[in-house]
């Protein structure tokens, strides 16, 4: 394709599999971001969309907690229907789960009410979900898409919901493939799982010559990449939910830790209370170390600035 560009020995892109970095590529305000995002939803749900709006392209936080859950790209096609597109990084054991409850959200949040509306104005929505790390569907395929049926009859009820996943962890044998033999869902996956992979650069660069979209992706993320203090921003926030996620773990087990040794003592209830307490605010303090603001800490462990050792 004319203007490609391709990845230089040189070059060292952001890992695209990183939420924050996933989300600035494909909500950058530039028609080609766009393109991309277009052609990626295409190659998931298989058959051809164009991407019109991005509807919360930064959403609100509730909680801390929400960091990795928020980091999506919600948006409407020309033709009314509405996807949520996220990059699940760090995917925790409940994401099948939270799948479910994303692609309701969006569904039961359509405006029915009024003159002219009612449940047949309601469109199709999909909650997409591109899983880096882990499998949680025990088979080889890498891409699944669920819907409700009845089990017994196997008879779908033809609903307006759709659940797609990409587990880029089943990519072994389709990523040996001549690109040319790949399908542009195959080619979309691999060029996500192994773009940072630099003996397989030859491959990404093949691919990026196949596929327009991708290759639209491609030049964005290099643009970031290049931009020494847009990397260091999105990795420094990177860095921020990954300490989140690690000071929660520690957290959680210095709570039992100390749940068990009060609870030798004065019993188990008020030894696991005490645990957490101390838990809390160790995280707290911790989270306060690292930068975050007293909003975020408030919000993720209910505690003020003063009352931290």
């Amino acid at each position: 394709m004319k203007g490609t560009e391709f990845l230089t020995d040189e070059d060292d892109p952001i890992d695209i599999r990183i939420d924050g970095v996933f989300k600035a590529v494909f909500t950058k305000d530039t028609p080609a971001a766009k393109r991309a995002l277009s052609k990626l939803v295409s190659a998931l749900i298989r058959r051809e969309i164009t991407i019109e709006t991005i509807l919360a392209n930064e959403p609100p936080m509730v909680s801390m907690g929400d960091i990795q859950l928020r980091l999506d790209i919600n948006c409407r096609a020309e033709n009314g229907e509405l996807i949520n597109v996220e990059m699940c990084f760090n995917p925790q054991p409940f994401e099948p789960t939270r799948m479910e409850y994303h692609v309701a959200k969006l569904y039961t949040g359509q405006d029915i009410k009024g003159k002219d509306k009612g449940y047949k104005i309601l469109k199709q929505t999909y909650q997409i979900s591109i899983i880096s790390k882990d499998i949680f569907f025990q088979d080889e395929r890498y891409l699944h898409t669920f819907e409700y049926y009845d089990p017994v009859s196997r008879i779908s009820l033809n609903g307006r919901t759709r659940i797609i996943a990409l587990e880029l962890s089943k990519l072994d044998k389709i990523a040996e493939k001549p690109t040319n033999m790949m399908s542009v869902t195959e080619r979309w996956a691999v060029y996500l799982e192994y773009l940072t992979d630099r003996k397989r650069r030859g491959i990404i660069n093949e691919i990026v010559s196949l596929e327009e979209g991708i290759a639209m992706a491609s030049s964005v993320l290099l643009t970031i990449s290049r931009d020494e203090e847009e990397r260091a921003r999105i990795l420094r926030a990177e860095k921020t939910e990954l300490d989140y996620i690690i000071f929660m773990g520690h957290a959680k087990e210095v709570g039992l830790a100390e749940g068990r040794e009060q609870g030798l003592q004065q019993g188990l209830e008020q030894g696991l209370q005490q645990g957490r307490e101390k838990a809390i605010l160790e995280t707290a303090w911790k989270m306060q170390e690292i930068g975050l603001t007293a909003e975020q800490i408030k919000a993720a462990t209910g505690i003020t600035l003063d009352i931290i050792p």
